[in-house]
């Protein structure tokens, strides 16, 4: 039997077509999305066609994972309003601090929500959208999610072409949602599992629309071919569930930002907005951290080098630990945590003896590890305390010096899996479960990974929070 996962993300959509019993991958597909902070959402639904041409109509089962965070509304007849807000769209920046403040402060907010709204969540998008698009705010009767809009879709309401000419007839009147998802829109408490329709009703200034919350096993409705319609969820749960990330491991994803994140037996509540309590696909909690810097901080160290990534990494592992003295604050582009977005690059240490290329690159390898493994120690809640595991996954994880650096940096053992499409074999994963009806997700075997261990270099955490406290004061007297 076979079941097929969906990741519609920022850039494209991925769809995976699996084998039920253990996750074997049988066929691929994927589609552009185009560029930009907002979308249509119909595009992302032409492109889910294109992507699973071939494959959606194979499957006994479908599930979609999405990206966060962004916001799609609906008037009355179900008719999107205006282009989807996404996570990536800051416009909402002032929006966040004016909601913040207005229930008390962080500590409100994380005890209640799990997480202290910044730009990307959906609340915050609501109260820009009701200050600056008042005729649209007024016309708005609900709120979905990416995954929830295309699952609804797959349904064949309001007008997609999932389900038959009949159903559709009918229109499916109920979008469906999951935790997970659900946990990164501001207006949903993770811990009690329940939505906050004051919160989303004080952001837009009257009461909308949310979707039912689905359980994590649920099918949910089908396709117009009979498939099964798992809930799905956001798109770092669907990485998680895709990964089989246990408790005490801690994914570390390096794209152009950075992830860290771990499955946990308990919510989140941190204050300092730097962990969103988000839940996740299985029923858990999913903390989670993200850095502005991280790829684009070995990007930028090539290119000053006159060389390319592979090239940075030969050289970084050429210098000895700790770059010859030399320290990198790589918050190059401002960064979210910590929080600073008035931060630039710091080098540190540099003299005419140790000013070689060799150490400028191993110096930025390890800047941006020190930089996430200080994510992760605000996963495990204990600075210096190792996770059981360390998952690095992401376009950086391909740097050989990345990997055999990341055991020293995160004192731990560190796994590479083989390169996969996560987000979507989760969500495949989550329409296996739904087939099942097990109380827990079908064990599929993990997939391969290259193993790196080292000794503990403790030095270099130690002088990378030290260049980190000791800028912090500067960054504020340049952000007032």
């Amino acid at each position: 039997m076979l079941v097929a996962g969906v990741d519609s993300s920022t850039q494209s959509a991925k769809v995976v077509l699996c084998e039920a019993e253990d996750g074997t991958v049988v066929g691929r597909g994927s589609a552009p999305h185009p560029a930009g902070t907002e979308a249509d959402p119909a595009l992302w639904w032409t492109a889910l066609r294109q992507a699973g041409d071939g494959l959606l109509d194979r499957a006994a089962a479908v599930g979609v994972a999405g990206q966060q965070h962004g916001m799609i509304v609906l008037d009355d007849d179900a008719q999107v309003i205006r282009p989807a807000l996404l996570w990536n769209d800051l416009r909402s920046a002032s929006a966040a601090a004016e909601l913040v403040a207005e229930f008390g402060g962080p500590q409100w907010w994380a005890s209640n929500v799990g997480s202290v709204p910044t730009a990307s969540f959906t609340v915050t998008k609501l109260r820009w959208l009701a200050k600056h698009e008042p005729e649209h705010a007024a016309r708005a009767s609900a709120v979905l999610l990416p995954h929830d809009w295309l699952t609804w879709w797959l349904m064949g309401g309001p007008g997609g072409t999932g389900a038959p000419a009949a159903r559709r007839a009918q229109r499916v009147t109920e979008p469906v949602t999951d935790r997970g998802d659900a946990s990164g829109t501001g207006y949903f408490s993770p811990a009690t599992g329940a939505w906050r329709p004051d919160l989303a009703e004080a952001a837009l200034g009257h009461p909308v629309a949310v979707p039912r919350v689905a359980g994590p096993a649920e099918v949910v409705g089908h396709t117009g071919w009979g498939a099964a319609l798992s809930a799905g969820t956001g798109d770092n749960m669907g990485a998680a569930l895709g990964l089989g990330l246990r408790p005490g491991d801690v994914a570390v994803s390096i794209g152009t930002s950075g992830t860290a994140f771990a499955v946990s037996d308990a919510p989140a509540d941190d204050p300092s907005g730097a962990v969103a309590g988000f839940a996740d696909a299985t029923g858990r909690f999913l903390p989670l951290v993200c850095t502005i810097n991280a790829g684009l901080v070995l990007s930028a160290t090539a290119s000053i080098l006159g060389t390319d990534l592979d090239g940075l990494s030969a050289l970084a592992l050429g210098a000895e630990p700790g770059a010859g003295g030399i320290s990198l604050l790589p918050y190059l582009d401002g960064e979210r945590t910590p929080d600073r977005p008035a931060a630039t690059g710091v080098l540190r240490g540099i003299t005419t003896r140790n000013a070689t290329r060799e150490n400028l690159a191993r110096a930025a390898v390890e800047a941006l590890l020190a930089s996430l493994a200080d994510a992760a120690d605000r996963i495990t809640g204990e600075e210096g305390q190792p996770p059981r595991r360390v998952l690095l996954i992401g376009g950086g994880a391909r740097s050989d010096a990345v990997r055999r650096l990341a055991p020293g940096i995160f004192f731990s053992e560190v796994l590479v899996p083989e390169p996969e499409e996560y987000v979507a074999l989760g969500a495949a994963r989550q329409a296996a479960w739904a087939l099942a009806g097990t109380p827990e997700p079908p064990p599929w075997p993990q997939r391969a990974a290259a193993s790196y261990a080292g000794e503990p270099q403790p030095e270099i955490r130690e002088r990378h929070a030290a260049l980190r406290d000791d800028t912090a004061t500067w960054d504020e007297r340049t952000a007032s």
